[in-house]
C-alpha cells in the first residue's frame, strides 16, 4: 500500500475524492464512498502502470486543482473542502 493525498468536494449531489499524487478520481454517494471508488481506480491504475510501464502518470498541477475547487463556481465561494491522507 502506498501513501495518497486526496481532496475531497461535492459536485451536483455527490462526494467528488481527486488523488493530488496521480489526478484520478472516484465519485460517489458520501464521501467514504468516493474514497473506495477512487482506492479501486488507483488499484486498478497501478496494475496497468506496472505492465505498461509507457502510461502517462503526473501529479496534479496547481491549475488543475484549482480548476477542481472551482468548476461550478462563478464566483468564490466559502464551500469547506476536506483533505486526507488515504492508503491505497
Amino acid at each position: 500500500m502506498e501513501f495518497y493525498t486526496v481532496v475531497l468536494r461535492q459536485s451536483a449531489g455527490y462526494w467528488v475524492a481527486l488523488c493530488l499524487e496521480n489526478g484520478l478520481v472516484g465519485q460517489g454517494e458520501n464521501q467514504d464512498g468516493a474514497i473506495a471508488k477512487l482506492k479501486e481506480a488507483i488499484e486498478s491504475f497501478q496494475e496497468i502502470y506496472q505492465a505498461e510501464a509507457d502510461i502517462y502518470s503526473a501529479a496534479v498541477s496547481i491549475k488543475e486543482l484549482h480548476e477542481f475547487l472551482s468548476v461550478e463556481a462563478k464566483e468564490p465561494t466559502s464551500e469547506v473542502y476536506e483533505l486526507r491522507a488515504v492508503y491505497a
